[in-house]
């Protein structure tokens, strides 16, 4: 591991003669503006620029050439982009690897942990698109959604069909950087850092949500499925609920000046069906969960400051009825667990936590530190297994640290220890993980 910070160090130092570089993913080609228009301290945060390009469904163009005719008009180029993560994890836990790298207790490079393709933007005046595909998968397509955004007053209403392979039913729409929607969180190691990550409000899902917003707030409501494209042989009925409500008032003050703030509620409801992948076949299962999270981000001496507070719970299952978002995984890769949830893992107590955090610009835009505490239960064993009553503390400290290369290149690095009385029997990945990562977007 100190060869690691070693090496981290010396790519810092010579990152610092590296010049700054505009990001060109494929909304700024569209908008012909950098990543910090729409970005605050780093990607993936959103800015409050960000937040209503997001809102209004992408179609804003800048001085891209369009294709215009009688109801057309279209950016006449189809703008993409690419991402990639590489990643090396290494954890503490005894050491049983035959080959090196099996596991991240021998310590583990992922390249790529994801490399992703990305094609977005312009559809019409009042309806953009944004597709993801993953092609380190074996499916390329991982997420969609096309957005119809339209102005009533000083509001805009929205109706997004959306599809995702892992980033759960509120991928549909949002705006914070909390982790109440996966992909977007403001430190890598998402369930030390984020309630909702942490109970497992991930997954896949698809179905339309309906969102009204506006300047104070808004409104999600989304009808879904825990399938990944809904048709047959998965689960092709959208009768699950998702409720997302939020406030984004920005508080002035005297002395510290603005704050926009994020003070938001979700709810996960109904039963669905989803798919057994023992068997295979559909099972019944529940869909209920439930979370509260609050964002604050402002400026102290000049320099960006983010606060990210979250709290959540995934209400029990049984054999019968899994709830599917208390499940575990189908397989896990150190304390990252991978594939899809499994309903035969379901747990049989409540799964919740709640999580501080905070991240501080030390160099704005350049050089950002963070720490965060998570204090959990984890439900107990899954399946089978699983005992009512037993459901041992899970709590984490992580300490975050990004360097920004170029505004489209970042180095990550999270170390997180975790405590509480699940690790009184040493666990399979020990209780300290590891996190180098380079993550960039051209």
């Amino acid at each position: 591991m100190k060869k690691v910070i070693f090496s981290l160090a010396v790519a810092l130092a010579t990152a610092v003669f590296v010049p700054a570089a505009s990001a060109i993913p494929s909304f700024s080609r569209q908008t012909n503006l950098t990543c910090q228009s729409c970005h605050a301290q780093h990607v993936p945060i959103l800015n409050g620029f960000g937040q209503a390009f997001k809102a209004a469904g992408y179609p804003m163009m800048g001085t891209q050439g369009k294709v215009e005719g009688d109801r057309l008009s279209i950016p006449n180029t189809l703008n993409a982009s690419m991402r990639l993560k590489a990643r090396y994890q290494k954890s503490n836990g005894a050491n049983t690897d035959t080959i090196p790298g099996d596991t991240t207790n021998s310590g583990q490079w992922q390249v790529p942990e994801e490399f992703s393709l990305f094609f977005g933007g312009r559809i019409a005046e009042n309806v953009g698109f944004f597709f993801e595909g993953n092609t380190a998968a074996t499916k390329l397509i991982s997420g969609f959604r096309l957005p119809a955004a339209y102005s009533v007053n000083n509001a805009k209403l929205s109706a997004i069909p959306y599809l995702t392979d892992s980033l759960g039913a509120s991928y549909g729409y949002e705006q914070a950087s909390t982790g109440a929607v996966r992909n977007v969180r403001w430190a890598e190691h998402r369930k030390e850092i984020s309630a909702q990550q942490y109970v497992g409000t991930d997954g896949a899902a698809t179905g339309v949500a309906f969102v009204g917003q506006n300047d104070m707030g808004y409104i999600n409501l989304s009808r879904w499925a825990p399938a990944f494209m809904a048709r047959s042989g998965a689960a092709q009925t959208l009768r699950s609920n998702y409720l997302r409500i939020a406030a984004t008032p920005t508080v002035s003050t005297a002395t510290k000046g603005d704050w926009s703030m994020h003070i938001g509620a979700q709810f996960w409801s109904g039963a669905n069906y989803a798919s057994d992948l023992l068997l295979p076949k559909l099972v019944p299962v529940d869909t209920r969960a439930k979370a509260f999270d609050f964002q604050a981000f402002g400026q102290i001496d000049g320099r960006d400051i983010g606060i990210y507070a979250t709290w959540a719970k995934a209400p029990a299952g049984t054999a019968a009825q899994p709830n599917i978002l208390n499940v575990a995984n189908s397989s896990a890769n150190g304390n990252n667990p991978v594939g899809p949830a499994d309903p035969s893992l379901y747990r049989v107590n409540d799964r919740k936590a709640w999580t501080i955090g905070a991240e501080y610009s030390l160099i704005q835009y350049t050089l950002h530190i963070g720490a965060a505490y998570r204090r959990a239960n984890s439900g107990g064993k899954t399946g089978a297994q699983g005992i009512v009553g037993d459901n041992p503390t899970d709590n984490a400290t992580t300490l975050t640290f990004v360097y920004n290369i170029s505004q489209n290149a970042e180095i990550h690095l999270n170390h997180s220890v975790y405590s509480g009385t699940l690790y009184s029997t040493p666990q399979p990945n020990g209780n300290h993980l590891t996190t180098l990562m380079l993550e960039a977007s051209w």
